[in-house]
């Protein structure tokens, strides 16, 4: 008999950010956060994503032992200022046992109900900044700590279960020798004169945050044409400034200005940590910690998180002056794959941009719908 449980307690919270370290024991693809990161994520004291949206969790019993779980969540802004009537799932993770798959969902569509909400997609998490999709393909490629890895099995459940396909996500990579600077070089330096813009670059953390506000104003007015998108707030913007704006080099934060000191253009790579990762399993003390600072400093794969252009800029050229900068970075750093995550593949100026470096698509993901 499977038993559905709604958890509270501190030890169900540490079962529910466990449990995928168990059902992929053996799996070398598989990249484990942070326990007690992940435990933070879910702290209503702690996450600000709470003050905008509310979330439950659910872990899944069957003969003692738990065989699944979900996060049920409702982003208020999403719903009341984007009328977009929508009950959220996340943090999915299961046995190959479909009736599993569906109790678990049916807490997702009893909390919808229960709002009035019209439909559920998932998986996501509670905001853009969040992990997104279920893996169709690419089960055989190492994933990264800003992605959720998970069985073939997964999207076969919830097609079973009268999901169709709502967004679909492409992941590229492409060898750092495929970045020839000549595709760019003279198109950013004639892009800067024409709009005397500058580059910004950082050697220490400390002079990174003086900007990190105005970037996350930049993101928020350069993606929100985007389907998917909910505008990060104000307490958002000082709460991901603190808990990952350190943890990245700062070399690797590259910002481009006019002529006024306005921001016009920002990207953030990441060092790649996924191996660090599998080799901290999870904790961070007493070596998990040594591990991912090697891979900050050592890392050879480098990892594309954000890149924001504002929307006067936008279809100019601007980013080529960020390619030149990076092109110097990671030339002094050896770097040799670049990798990026998950970006719609409706989002054609996205994969415009990276033409000339003749990506591969190694992974794709999505996420499901059904109406309530």
């Amino acid at each position: 008999m499977i038993t559905i449980q709604n958890i509270t307690t501190k030890k169900e919270f540490k079962d529910f950010v466990k449990f995928p370290f168990s059902l992929y024991k053996d799996n070398s693809y598989w990249v484990p956060p942070i326990i007690a990161d992940e435990l933070e994520t879910f702290d209503k004291t702690k996450n600000p994503a709470f003050e905008s949206a509310e979330a439950h969790f659910y872990l899944a019993y069957k003969n003692n032992q738990i065989v699944g779980r979900i996060a049920a969540i409702i982003n208020w802004d999403e719903v009341n200022k984007q009328q977009k009537s929508k009950v959220r799932f996340g943090w999915f993770d299961a046995i190959d046992d479909i009736e599993v798959t569906k109790l678990l969902l049916e807490k997702v569509y009893e909390l919808g109900k229960k709002n009035n909400l019209n439909y559920v997609e998932g998986p996501m998490g509670f905001s853009n900044l969040d992990k997104v999709g279920v893996l169709t393909e690419g089960f055989e490629e190492i994933g990264t700590m800003i992605t959720w890895y998970n069985f073939p099995y997964y999207a076969t459940h919830f097609e079973q279960l009268g999901f169709a396909t709502e967004k679909e996500y492409l992941e590229n990579k492409f060898p750092f020798k495929n970045v020839k600077l000549e595709f760019f070089d003279k198109a950013q330096e004639l892009i800067k004169r024409r709009y005397q813009l500058r580059p910004v670059n950082f050697k220490k953390t400390k002079d990174v945050m003086p900007y990190v506000d105005k970037m996350f104003d930049l993101f928020n007015s350069s993606y929100a044409e985007l389907a998917s998108f909910v505008a990060i707030s104000e307490v958002q913007k000082n709460y991901f400034k603190q808990k990952y704006i350190s943890f990245i080099n700062p070399e690797y934060i590259k910002y481009v200005e006019d002529a006024n000191g306005n921001l016009v253009a920002f990207a953030i790579v990441m060092p790649s940590f996924s191996k660090s990762l599998q080799k901290a399993n999870g904790k961070l003390f007493p070596f998990g910690f040594l591990h991912l600072l090697n891979a900050r400093k050592n890392s050879k794969d480098v990892v594309f998180y954000l890149i924001g252009v504002h929307p006067d800029y936008q279809n100019k050229g601007v980013t080529a002056i960020l390619f030149k900068e990076y092109h110097t970075t990671f030339t002094e750093r050896g770097i040799e794959t670049c990798i990026r995550t998950p970006e719609l593949a409706d989002n054609i100026a996205i994969h415009l941009l990276w033409k000339n470096f003749n990506p591969v698509i190694h992974c794709r993901r999505k996420t499901f719908r059904k109406d309530l």
